[in-house]
């Protein structure tokens, strides 16, 4: 691309090159080439052990100006990993960066991972975690024609351009204002939204880092999450999800923001798992207290016209993804 052919970045390249080749002979099969060209990658590991195993998915993104300037962005994609245990791994990969500015710092971060997964593993809080069997049951009840016509969000990616956004105006970023809005209960399980304006990928971490600070947020089942960001200059959107263990959710409130066409806006979804399985009424419960959220913060003129617009749960079969 453009930036990686500036004689600035060439040492950049050539360290990320070197990089990658070492991990892919480290780890074979376990690395994965997403996107060579916007340099996005992926790893999965695991803590190896025969009893108790977890594994987590590590997708990577190298900016043009990694290792020299820009740590790796990055996002970890594991159903069991949320609340305090993600903010608690974020911090130990951002401190093995500060340790070590400007040098290639994947395999450190590979491996603090593997050791975040047995620790975890050998702790009696994984030991013994329901929550984890309620949701695999969940996914079993769940109807095989409510997926068909629901986009696959888990290979979207950002271009390399658009990671500049990640490190721009981290010292002078303030912690956009947070809206909670109305619960919604059903059969012992709670829905609850949370909303916030976001134009950085930096807000969306603050954002979620403030929410956490809230026990009752942080003890929740899952707290499922997708944002959309309008960059001006590029007539583009940066958008992203989390399901935070419930599979296929942060796609489905990423395609509502879409449908509803917001912009520079977070929605956070947190639930309550209450024992009694609730299958794809889950998914109609989430959408619906974010739209809420939405209409009552002004991102959409009002329900029926959101309604009007496409704002379902379900799309009509007829109606094409873009």
């Amino acid at each position: 691309m453009a930036d990686d052919t500036n004689p600035e970045n060439e040492g950049d390249l050539q360290d990320q090159i070197e990089e990658v080749e070492a991990l892919s002979s480290i780890y074979g099969e376990e690395w994965c080439v997403i996107d060579e060209a916007s340099r996005i990658f992926c790893i999965k590991i695991s803590n190896d052990l025969e009893e108790q195993k977890l594994t987590a998915c590590l997708q990577i993104i190298l900016p043009h100006d990694y290792p020299s300037t820009s740590p790796p962005i990055y996002q970890i994609n594991a159903a069991w990993l949320r609340g305090p245990e993600r903010t608690k791994l974020a911090n130990s990969l951002e401190d093995l960066y500060v340790e070590h500015v400007g040098e290639s710092i994947l395999y450190l971060w590979v491996e603090k991972v593997r050791e975040f997964l047995v620790d975890i593993s050998l702790s009696s809080e994984t030991v013994d975690q329901p929550e984890k069997v309620n949701m695999t049951a969940e996914e079993e009840e769940e109807d095989d024609d409510d997926d068909e016509d629901i986009p696959d969000f888990k290979t979207l990616q950002l271009n390399t351009e658009q990671t500049h956004l990640f490190m721009d105006h981290v010292d002078d970023e303030e912690l956009p204002p947070i809206k909670h809005g109305s619960a919604i209960t059903d059969r012992r399980s709670t829905f609850q939204p949370h909303l916030a304006p976001v134009v950085t990928p930096i807000q969306v971490k603050m954002v979620l880092g403030k929410l956490y600070e809230n026990k009752k947020i942080a003890s929740a089942t899952h707290n499922i999450y997708a944002y959309r960001i309008y960059c001006e200059d590029k007539h583009s959107f940066l958008q992203d999800c989390e399901d935070d263990g419930e599979t296929a959710a942060g796609g489905r409130l990423l395609h509502l923001l879409q449908i509803l066409d917001v912009r520079n806006v977070m929605v956070v979804v947190s639930r309550w798992y209450g024992g009694i399985l609730l299958g794809p009424d889950r998914f109609k419960h989430i959408n619906n207290c974010a739209r809420n959220i939405l209409v009552e913060q002004g991102y959409t003129a009002s329900m029926d016209e959101a309604t009007k617009s496409g704002a379902k749960t379900k799309r009509p079969k007829n109606k094409k993804t873009k």
